[in-house]
């Protein structure tokens, strides 16, 4: 790793302690007021690791399935490990619910706005308020810096909300 890629992830780092404080980690929903989408991104090759075989499944809710809202969310891994944000280590990440869109392409930040949830505080379930109506559910997994794991990490699902 050079020198300036270590300025960047300890700049990313620093920046992103403020999504793991213990305070937040202890609430379900884990918003936060930084904008990600100005995050420099990492060199670090095991930044984007996936192990082969690993993936996120929603492990209470099938997809068509009839919901009332709050809807309870379970967040299921294989492969990988849940850790909060704020530093990238290999075979880990943390949790994103996106609503009524698709999954975030590999490596991008995940968006961070009322239709981009985030858990960065490793949660790995949390109660979801949803209109009445047809909503698309992705589930996305991300490193610790809120970089995408891609396709192969997300989950989507569509419920009704009675």
């Amino acid at each position: 790793m050079t020198i300036k890629n270590i300025f960047y992830t300890a700049l990313i780092t620093a920046g992103m302690l403020s999504c793991t404080n213990s305070e937040e980690a202890a609430t379900e929903t884990h918003m936060h007021d930084h904008d990600h989408s100005a995050m420099e991104e990492t060199t670090n090759p095991d930044a984007l690791y996936v192990p082969e075989g690993a993936r996120v499944f929603f492990a209470n809710l099938n997809d068509g399935d009839t919901v009332t809202s709050p809807l309870f969310i379970q967040f299921g891994i294989e492969g990988m490990e849940v850790k909060p944000a704020g530093e990238i280590v290999k075979g880990t990440g943390h949790h994103h619910i996106i609503i009524d869109d698709t999954f975030t392409a590999l490596g991008a930040v995940v968006g961070n706005d009322d239709a981009h949830i985030h858990f960065g505080g490793g949660q790995t379930e949390t109660e979801l308020e949803l209109s009445p109506g047809e909503h698309r559910l992705v589930m996305q997994f991300a490193n610790g810096i809120h970089q995408s794991y891609g396709e192969q990490m997300s989950a989507a699902i569509t419920v009704f909300v009675k």
